[in-house]
């Protein structure tokens, strides 16, 4: 052999030596080899979840999120939902009442009773050895029976509901029994011990409907409250930082086979509203877009007062229109624009400070549109740009909507994705912070330095 060949077959050999190496990093990269149960796995495992564009947020990959929930005596939960019974004892998986199939109004803001809910299931479960509760459908939290081994704490204290069964008109004598299960709470919280440890940082506390705890929420404020919005909060007081916003609890039916082959053309109304025009603060724009939106032949405004006839109403006109305002209420927010997502209507909000759930999770633009105050009530301008809305645009949205709208379901037993786990994924990313505070406090010997003016 030549030195030329033997040169030439060098060269090839440096080449088809290249190409192996390139081909096996791409297809590493790209995943086809298999790292689970490689020294690579506890690395790949600390990286936080990705999702594309389009897709849905990820399944949970880190190891579930541990919770002790305190046993309180039911007048602080279920109570409210049996005050016929006098039983005392803390509620279990055994014990636990349904919601009630007609509850009304109360039932939007419900969100206490799923959470606390998902930490009595124990379904197909097993123990893992360290006395966690673990099921097999992988929850984003289990129920921990050592508060020592607790990444944070949960109050199953029913505020909303206290103030929905005896605080609702304020100047009912009955007014006070809700003051006084609040007085009650607090107290029993400030003799814990993991309360005083942390100062109540890693508590978990729901007062979902804009008056719960309201007597006392300011000496609650340090914990993470699980809210509507911020509406009926100062700044200092509940913020994005340690807080977490949760959906209302959806009252009309979710729709589940909404399979229509031309679904732009089947909705036929452009534009649907039902519900209360007369509204404090922001919500006063209700009745200024009623006045605005009449003689529209295909807008449904209308004026009516939650039941369960407009209830169905409401499911029935949904379903059957393109767009659904959520123009702001006494707060930012409703339980209209939730009911608009299981029904598969492109939101259209008209709310300049409302706060979303989820919102670092799902990119509500890609499934909402959103109108500044000022553009709604300009004459013809939100009208016109929904009439030229592109129909392709729109099925992206409506496809959306179908799937991320399981997000938004409370229900018990939980599942994966649904809104439950979503809430406990949101708390876990409000942990590192809480627990940044609560060892700066413990050893600070003068007051905090970064609260003063500079």
């Amino acid at each position: 052999m030549s030195n030329c060949e033997k040169q030439m077959y060098k060269k090839a050999g440096l080449i088809l030596a290249f190409l192996i190496i390139l081909t096996f990093s791409y297809f590493f990269l790209i995943g086809i080899f298999d790292l689970r149960g490689s020294y690579l796995t506890p690395f790949l495992q600390s990286l936080p979840p990705t999702a594309t564009p389009n897709s849905a947020p990820p399944c949970r990959s880190l190891s579930p999120l541990r919770v002790y929930m305190y046993d309180l005596p039911r007048r602080f939960n279920v109570g409210m939902l049996q005050r016929k019974s006098s039983d005392e004892t803390p509620v279990t998986v055994e014990t636990l009442p349904p919601w009630p199939a007609v509850s009304g109004l109360r039932r939007q803001h419900s969100v206490e009773y799923w959470m606390m809910a998902s930490l009595l299931v124990k379904g197909e479960e097993r123990e893992n050895g360290d006395g966690v509760w673990v099921e097999e459908g992988m929850m984003e939290a289990v129920r921990v029976l050592d508060p020592e081994m607790a990444d944070v704490f949960f109050v199953p204290f029913f505020s909303s509901l206290s103030f929905n069964v005896y605080g609702h008109n304020m100047t009912d004598p009955r007014n006070e029994r809700d003051k006084q299960l609040q007085v009650d709470m607090l107290k029993f919280l400030r003799e814990s011990e993991y309360w005083q440890r942390s100062e109540g940082r890693d508590h978990v506390i729901p007062i979902h409907h804009p008056n719960a705890f309201r007597f006392l929420r300011e000496q609650v404020n340090a914990s993470i409250l699980i809210v509507a919005d911020f509406g009926r909060y100062s700044k200092s007081m509940s913020s994005l930082k340690k807080d977490v916003v949760a959906p209302y609890v959806h009252v009309v039916d979710s729709y589940t086979d909404d399979e229509t082959p031309s679904p732009f053309k089947s909705r036929t109304t452009l534009l649907y509203f039902r519900g209360r025009t007369v509204r404090k603060d922001e919500g006063v724009v209700r009745a200024k877009l009623q006045k605005l939106l009449e003689g529209y032949d295909d807008v449904h405004f209308e004026r009516s007062f939650a039941s369960q006839e407009s209830i169905k109403l409401s499911t029935q006109g949904m379903r059957k229109s393109k767009f659904c305002l959520h123009p702001a209420g006494d707060t930012p927010s409703s339980c209209r624009l939730f009911d608009a997502i299981v029904s598969h209507c492109v939101p259209v909000i008209v709310s300049d400070q409302i706060e979303l759930p989820f919102e670092d999770e799902l990119d509500y633009s890609e499934f909402s549109l959103f109108f500044s105050t000022d553009e709604a009530l300009e004459p013809g301008y939100m009208i016109e740009k929904l009439r030229q809305f592109p129909e392709e645009r729109w099925l992206n949205m409506w496809n959306k909507l179908k799937s991320i709208s399981h997000h938004y379901e409370f229900q018990y037993p939980p599942k994966n994705g649904d809104a439950v786990n979503m809430l406990w994924r949101q708390i876990r990313h409000k942990l590192p912070s809480a627990k940044l505070t609560a060892h700066r406090t413990r050893r600070l010997k003068i007051p905090d330095w970064w609260g003063r003016k500079r």
